[in-house]
């Protein structure tokens, strides 16, 4: 039975609502999280390379309103309309671009409010109020006078909030696992790559090299000796249609915050092929974004899909005649920061070429040693593309209910649901 009741706007159900007034402070490692657009996922944070700010930072960024459990983050810009929710016991501050809504718990639970925003309905209407600026940007105004579906009672909201939080709380624990799992894979390369603990180690000897000394037998290579292929690629236009939204998986250098690609976020038509640079790349390509703001220049991932890519990445086809996927994947992933280093020092636009990462010096053991790492690390990822597509199955089908539960189209009323403590 559909929900019954009036239409209402999201100020009306706020006890606040403000923005990010400040622009940016120096990046340190430990500190508070300042949540930038990137940071704001489909529901959840994603805390993965945030920025962080000193106390003394987030105690001049929180004095209008200090961000507290239970409040909601939106992004004005690109991913425009994507919110999340503020988990327990975690202390942020607004990064640029960002939304601070603080529910009024008497009218709405802060985890339906979320899905809410997230349904067909309200991001449709974000989408076409955000469409027509050169740049999707949502103004204040709006977005306090965003107009939302009718309300059920609080009950039913927390039984639907308790439902889709159980998908995102099961992909929360996938993406754990899958993070311990690339620790282990990258903790065996360290072992026997970097810190020459390999198999039957204690019998090779070690020789002086022209870096360090090594094992006898490994040779000290450039990248561009190990790589069939080092390639970068290009975009089609987007100010032409035809070109977009087709079949064909094309991948841009913000991507490249996932490790493991089993998809991308845009597709592009034959015709937008053939009419741009962009390029071809297989499954198993190891590909380093290039430039790209905050985190992203020096990112490096694994594509488990044949794909075409940006101009902003740079892909290293391995010749497996020499060494593997998976083992060149390791090393330049293990990288980030002498990569960050290298483009900074040598491009005046702080960008890495094809160049400066055919120029990388490379350890290379004996074909035998990576065809035996690769036994284990292959099972590793493996494990890992069966939790992303465990993950991928978990959003359609969350996305599938979101809409039918939202409209009451899925009557929860008579559900026996334990709701969670907020």
């Amino acid at each position: 039975m559909a929900h019954k009741g009036q239409d209402c706007i999201l100020n009306s159900i706020c006890e606040l609502i403000i923005d990010c007034e400040h622009k940016t402070a120096p990046y340190q490692e430990e500190g508070y999280p300042s949540i930038r657009t990137p940071n704001i996922g489909r529901g959840r944070l994603i805390l993965g390379g945030v920025n962080r700010v000193s106390e003394e930072t987030y105690k001049l960024w929180t004095q209008r309103a200090t961000p507290r459990s239970g409040d909601l983050i939106l992004a004005r810009e690109a991913p425009v309309g994507n919110v999340a929710v503020i988990p327990k016991n975690l202390q942020v501050c607004l990064g640029q671009r960002t939304v601070l809504i603080r529910p009024d718990r008497s009218k709405v639970d802060p985890n339906f409010l979320v899905y809410l925003l997230l349904g067909d309905e309200v991001q449709g209407k974000i989408h076409s109020l955000s469409g027509g600026a050169t740049v999707a940007h949502l103004n204040m105004g709006e977005i306090r006078k965003l107009k939302l579906p009718h309300l059920p009672p609080l009950s039913i909201q927390q039984k639907i909030a308790a439902i889709l939080s159980a998908y995102d709380d099961l992909i929360e624990n996938n993406t754990r696992r899958i993070k311990i799992l690339e620790e282990m894979a990258q903790a065996i390369y360290r072992e026997w790559f970097v810190h020459f603990r390999f198999p039957g180690h204690e019998g090779v000897r070690m020789v002086d090299s022209e870096l360090e000394l090594v094992p006898e037998g490994w040779e000290i290579v450039k990248v561009s000796k190990i790589c069939e292929k080092i390639t970068s690629g290009g975009t089609p236009s987007t100010k032409i249609e035809k070109f977009w939204n087709g079949d064909i998986p094309w991948l841009s250098s913000g991507e490249t915050r996932n490790h493991f690609i089993l998809a991308t976020d845009n597709t592009i038509t034959p015709e937008g092929v053939a009419n741009s640079s962009t390029r071809f790349i297989e499954a198993g390509t190891t590909i380093v974004a290039s430039a790209g703001q905050g985190h992203t220049r020096g990112q490096t991932s694994f594509m488990m899909i044949d794909s075409y890519i940006n101009q902003s990445i740079v892909a290293l086809i391995a010749n497996q005649q020499i060494i593997s996927n998976l083992f060149l994947y390791f090393e330049i992933s293990l990288r980030y920061d002498e990569l960050r280093n290298l483009s900074d020092s040598n491009s005046s636009r702080g960008s890495l070429t094809t160049r400066l990462l055919g120029d990388l010096d490379v350890i290379v053991p004996p074909k035998h040693l990576i065809d035996d790492f690769d036994k284990i690390a292959s099972n590793i990822v493996n494990s890992i593309a069966i939790r992303l597509l465990q993950n991928s199955n978990l959003r359609r089908t969350r996305d599938l209910l979101l809409p039918k539960l939202i409209s009451g189209e899925i009557d929860v009323s008579a559900l026996d649901i334990k709701i969670p403590a907020t």
